[in-house]
């Protein structure tokens, strides 16, 4: 028996009117900001998308405080609210502990879940260091627990087609990648100190965004075996929230520019960006072989720009293929191409993902261990840029 089906094994059950209903896992949710509110959206939406042999019931939820706590248990639609992570974990009605909160308490839960034998459903980066994020790998592996961790970007149908493509050979030999993340919710001066800046926590932009980026990179052409960086602090100083006059240093990063080499001979680039004026969501790359090429812009995630080199020049151009039922799971929110899926959909595949794992599917692609393959590359791209000189993985 896999461990995944002996896990299976242990779901409570539930019955109505004397029918079996499918098993209930109970969740218990760590934060409740940016990221907790699209979990919980995600999580009460899933059951209803698609067709699960497990079905998450919205336990438990816990944030800093009892009044936050509290108001978002209600928003949320969760049974109970407490203000005490370890209290979540060691709670009997939890089977799945889902961590949204600041970075340098991603380690320290997911561990003590994992120590009680509970899947973890962890947000990105995995890690402030890369040497954490092999402690909470190994955890899982010893555990025989699934984990997941959120690069929810990479579940995009269009994403899956690329990767396929590329696989099949259908650009040939892959001669270059350009890939790059680039926001501006940090572009300007006066905005305040937050929990991102904080160095316990990890890196700055190249963690907090460009690891979706190395994520994806790693996802469409497999491991990055080197890199060259260039990692700057733009903005040193951000005023206190609430107190303008006061400033505090910023010790991460705000951009960086890597130099990649990838195992398979290919090379590119990769940016990351929280300053970049203007860009909402630039989460792009392009893809470039022998016999084609791929372009893809996550401000049009529906779209995938496919071109193929022809002999006639003439006739030469780039096509756009469009999201469709044909591009599974799009089918299972629309049956009709072109109308769109959005980005809470794409954490509802995520989610349906590291279901289907719990009850005996294939394990999610970004698991802890590709967690830590990715913050691999983030600290050897600090370290590369901290001594101007390549890094091998």
């Amino acid at each position: 028996m896999t461990d995944a089906a002996h896990y299976a094994t242990r779901i409570p059950k539930i019955r109505r009117n004397g029918i079996l209903d499918k098993k209930t896992l109970g969740i218990g949710l760590v934060g409740s900001g940016f990221m907790g509110r699209t979990h919980a959206l995600g999580l009460a939406s899933v059951g209803r998308v698609f067709d699960l042999p497990v079905v998450p019931r919205l336990e438990l939820l816990a944030d800093a405080t009892m009044p936050l706590a509290e108001a978002a248990a209600a928003r949320f639609g969760f049974a109970r609210a407490t203000d005490d992570w370890q209290s979540l974990v060691a709670d009997p009605a939890v089977a799945i502990v889902d961590i949204t909160a600041p970075n340098k308490l991603h380690a320290p839960i997911a561990l003590a879940a994992l120590a009680a034998g509970k899947p973890v459903y962890c947000e990105k980066p995995l890690a402030p260091t890369a040497e954490e994020a092999l402690t909470m790998a190994l955890a899982a592996e010893r555990a025989g627990v699934v984990t997941q961790v959120g690069f929810n970007y990479i579940c995009n149908p269009m994403l899956t087609l690329a990767r396929d493509m590329i696989a099949a050979g259908e650009l040939g030999q892959i001669w270059g990648f350009r890939g790059i993340h680039a926001e501006d919710f940090m572009a300007n001066r006066q905005t305040p100190w937050t929990w991102r800046l904080d160095p316990a926590g990890g890196a700055g932009a190249i963690a907090d965004i460009g690891s979706h980026i190395i994520g994806m990179a790693r996802y469409l052409l497999g491991p990055i075996a080197a890199v060259c960086a260039d990692v700057e602090t733009v903005i040193d100083r951000r005023p206190l929230p609430g107190q303008p006059d006061e400033l505090r240093t910023v010790a991460v990063d705000d951009q960086a520019r890597l130099l990649v080499r990838f195992g398979n001979g290919c090379r590119g680039t990769v940016e990351a960006s929280w300053l970049s004026s203007g860009r909402q969501m630039q989460l792009e790359f392009e893809v470039i072989g022998e016999k084609g090429a791929l372009v893809f812009s996550q401000e049009r995630f529906n779209e995938l720009r496919y071109y193929k080199t022809e002999a006639d020049r003439s006739r030469n151009g780039f096509r756009t293929i469009l999201a469709g039922p044909e591009h599974a799971p799009y089918g299972a929110f629309c049956v009709a191409g072109g109308h769109q899926i959005g980005f809470n959909d794409l954490k509802v595949i995520e989610i349906r993902n590291f279901l289907a794992a719990l009850a005996g599917g294939p394990k999610p692609f970004a698991d802890f261990r590709e967690g830590y393959e990715v913050q691999r590359v983030i600290d050897a791209a600090l370290l590369s840029s901290k001594n101007e000189a390549w890094v091998r993985l």
